[in-house]
C-alpha cells in the first residue's frame, strides 16, 4: 500500500461561498472584460461589473418566484454565458444548481428533476421546455423561445439598487452549504446524484490555480466548448471567476478551428480526442499534399525532444527548429496561434499524444478526477510534470493505493455522498476515503498513473486480467482508427471492437484505390482495411504481455455516438451498451 499526501496551499474561510467572487471581482476590476457573450451580430464584452449586475437581476428574480434557501434549480443548456450567469445566480440566492446536460433525454430529465426534488428550472429552448413540460415542473425560464424567458426572470425581482433581500441570503451562506448535485453520466446504470459543498468545488479551484497561474491569470483567455454540465469544466468555469480572466463560452464545436483562430486562446480544457483529432488533420493533410515523410519525421522529432526533458543534444535541437517553422507552427496555428498550454481529462491521454503537443510547444497538463471529488485529484502543474501520468495529488488531497490496486482519495473536495442514496454512499466512502472504483500506481515521487478501471478489468478465461485501457489507447493512436472497446471477459483469448475515422478513411480511399462512395459497412471484411487496422492492433500488442494480447477484432460499420446511447455526454464509451449492440458480433469472434 502507497500514500502520498500533499498539504494545502489555500484554504476557505467557513463563511464563503462560490457567489462571493461575483462581488469582489466588481469592486476590484470593475471594467475588466471577464466575459464574452453571444448576440446577433457576433460576441458582446462582460465587464466584471456587468457580470455582478446581471447575476444580481436573476437572482432578485429567482427570490420573487418563490425559491428559498437549499432548494434545488434544474439548469438544462448547452455551454454559454447564460449557463454560468444562472449558476452564479442560484449560488447567489443560497440555492443548489442541478445541472443537466442538453443533449439528455426526456425520461433521463424526468429522473434527474424527480429525483433531485427540483423546485424550478432554466432551459435552453423551447425542445427543452418540452423535456421539462412533461414533469409537472411549474416554475421554469427558457433562454430562447417563447413562454417565460430568463429576461421575464430578471425583470420580476426587486430592482439592482433594492437587493436587501439578495443581501441578506448572501450573509446567510456557508462554505459547507450546499452547491451543486451533479448527476454522474452512467456508463453503468441509472445517474446518481453527487453532493458537492462551496467548500467542495472552491477548495478544489483555489489549490490547482497556484500551480497554473502562469496561464490561468488576467492575461489569459480560454475558449471553453465542453459541457458545463461536466464538473471538468465547471471547475475551470470556477477559477475563471475567482482569477478572474476571460473565457469565451462556446458549444459549437462543429466550427472549433473556425473559433480557435478567431478569439486566439491562450490556454484550454479538452478531452484526449480533441487532441487525435488536431493530430489526425494535420497528418491527413500533410500525406495527402505529399509531405507524409516530412511530418512523420516532424512528428517523431517532436516527441523525442520532449522525452528529452530540456537535454537534447544539439543536433535534436536543431532538427526541432528546423521542424517548427515547417511542421509544428502550423499545428499551433490550428490551436489559434496562441495557445501554450492546454488541461487534459475525461480519457486517458497517453505519451504520444502528450510528448507530442509538449514538442509542438502546447505543453498538455493531463489531470485526473471524477465528479465525487469536485473534480480534480491529481493533475500535472507547470512546475511539476511528467508525461504519462495524471500528476501528483493537488494539494489538500491524499491518494492512497490499496492492496488491490484501486485508488482511495481523501481532502477537502470529496464530495458528501450521493444524494438520498445512502447505501451507494456507503460503499464509496469508507473511514473518511473515497473508493474510486480506478486502479492505479504511485511513482516513486508521487506521481500517479491510471491503469483501468476496477469494473472494467477483463478476466480472461484462463484467469488473465487484462486493463483494456492500454490497448484501447494505442488503438486509437492509429490515424484510422476513431474508437475502439476490448473484450474477452471469461473469454479464451482477447478481442477489440474497432471503428474507423470518417476524414482518415475518405483519405484512405483515394490512396487505396478505392471507390470514392464505398463505406466502412461495405468494406469491413476488405483486406486492406483489415491490415491497416493490423498494423493499430500490432502496435497496441507491444505494450502488453502475450496473453494480454488482442488475437482478433471486428471493424463496426459506424462509430459510436452519444445519440445512439453508446457514449456518455463526456465521450466516455458506455460498455454495457456496447456489449449488449454488438453481442452477435462478439459471439462471431468466439466461433458463435
Amino acid at each position: 500500500m502507497r500514500e502520498v499526501a500533499v498539504p494545502p496551499v489555500a484554504s476557505i474561510d467557513d463563511d464563503a461561498t462560490l457567489a462571493d467572487a461575483v462581488w469582489a471581482n466588481a469592486e476590484q476590476t470593475p471594467d475588466f472584460v471577464q466575459f464574452h457573450r453571444r448576440t446577433a451580430d457576433g460576441w458582446a464584452d462582460v465587464t466584471c461589473a456587468q457580470f455582478r449586475d446581471d447575476v444580481t437581476a436573476v437572482a432578485n428574480g429567482l427570490i420573487a418566484s418563490g425559491v428559498e434557501r437549499g432548494d434545488r434549480v434544474a439548469l438544462m443548456s448547452r455551454t454559454r454565458y447564460e449557463w454560468t450567469l444562472v449558476d452564479y445566480a442560484i449560488w447567489a440566492v443560497g440555492a443548489v444548481t442541478v445541472p443537466i446536460y442538453d443533449s439528455s433525454s426526456a425520461e433521463q430529465v424526468a429522473w434527474i428533476i424527480e429525483d433531485s426534488d427540483a423546485v424550478a428550472c432554466v432551459v435552453e429552448t423551447n425542445d427543452h421546455r418540452a423535456h421539462v413540460t412533461s414533469t409537472g415542473l411549474e416554475k421554469m425560464w427558457a433562454i430562447e423561445g417563447a413562454g417565460p424567458t430568463l429576461a421575464d426572470l430578471r425583470g420580476a425581482g426587486a430592482p439592482a439598487e433594492k437587493t436587501e433581500a439578495l443581501a441578506e441570503r448572501r450573509r446567510a451562506g456557508r462554505a459547507d452549504d450546499l452547491a451543486t448535485i451533479i448527476y454522474t453520466s452512467g456508463t453503468t446504470g441509472r445517474p446518481k446524484g453527487c453532493v458537492l459543498t462551496h467548500r467542495n468545488i472552491d477548495f478544489n479551484a483555489a489549490n490547482a490555480l497556484k500551480g497554473l497561474d502562469d496561464y490561468v491569470n488576467r492575461r489569459g483567455r480560454t475558449l471553453l466548448f465542453l459541457p458545463l454540465a461536466h464538473s471538468f469544466a465547471r471547475l475551470i468555469q470556477v477559477a475563471v471567476v475567482r482569477t478572474p480572466c476571460l473565457m469565451r463560452p462556446d458549444a459549437d464545436i462543429k466550427n472549433l478551428s473556425n473559433a480557435m483562430r478567431q478569439f486566439r486562446p491562450t490556454f484550454l480544457l479538452a478531452m484526449p480526442r480533441i487532441f487525435e483529432k488536431v493530430f489526425t488533420a494535420a497528418k491527413l493533410r500533410a500525406h495527402a499534399d505529399g509531405l507524409g515523410a516530412i511530418f512523420d519525421r516532424a512528428e517523431k522529432i517532436a516527441i523525442d525532444h520532449s522525452a528529452a526533458e530540456g537535454k537534447a543534444g544539439l543536433f535534436l535541437r536543431a532538427q526541432h527548429a528546423a521542424f517548427d517553422r515547417l511542421v509544428y507552427s502550423k499545428i499551433r496555428a490550428a490551436l489559434g496561434g496562441e495557445c501554450e498550454m492546454s488541461i487534459s481529462g475525461g480519457a486517458p491521454l497517453g505519451d504520444r499524444l502528450g510528448h507530442f503537443f509538449r514538442g509542438v510547444g502546447v505543453t498538455i497538463y493531463e489531470g485526473y478526477g471524477l465528479t465525487e471529488t469536485a473534480p480534480g485529484v491529481a493533475i500535472n502543474l507547470q512546475n511539476a510534470i511528467r508525461v504519462g501520468t495524471v500528476g501528483r495529488p493537488l494539494p489538500g488531497v491524499t491518494v492512497r493505493i490499496a492492496d488491490d490496486g484501486e485508488i482511495l482519495v481523501r481532502g477537502g473536495n470529496v464530495f458528501q455522498g450521493y444524494w438520498k442514496n445512502e447505501k451507494a454512499t456507503a460503499e464509496v466512502l469508507q473511514d473518511g476515503w473515497f473508493h474510486t472504483g480506478d486502479l492505479g500506481s504511485l511513482d516513486e515521487d508521487g506521481y500517479l498513473r491510471i491503469t483501468g478501471r476496477k469494473k472494467e478489468i477483463i478476466v480472461t478465461a484462463g484467469g488473465k486480467n487484462v486493463a483494456p485501457a492500454v490497448l484501447e489507447d494505442r488503438l486509437q493512436a492509429h490515424p484510422l482508427v476513431s474508437q475502439s472497446m476490448v473484450v474477452g471477459d471469461g473469454k479464451p483469448f482477447i478481442a477489440a471492437l474497432v471503428t474507423i475515422d470518417q476524414d482518415a478513411f475518405a483519405n484512405w480511399l483515394a490512396d487505396n484505390g478505392k471507390p470514392a462512395s464505398a463505406t466502412v459497412e461495405t468494406l469491413q471484411s476488405d483486406g486492406d482495411l483489415r491490415g491497416e487496422v493490423q498494423k493499430a492492433v500490432d502496435a497496441a500488442n507491444l505494450a502488453v504481455s502475450k496473453a494480454e494480447a488482442i488475437k482478433e477484432f471486428r471493424i463496426l460499420p459506424r462509430e459510436f455516438t452519444e445519440e445512439a446511447g453508446e457514449m456518455t455526454p463526456s465521450l466516455k464509451i458506455k460498455r454495457n451498451v456496447v456489449l449488449k449492440e454488438y453481442a452477435d458480433e462478439i459471439a462471431a469472434i468466439y466461433g458463435g
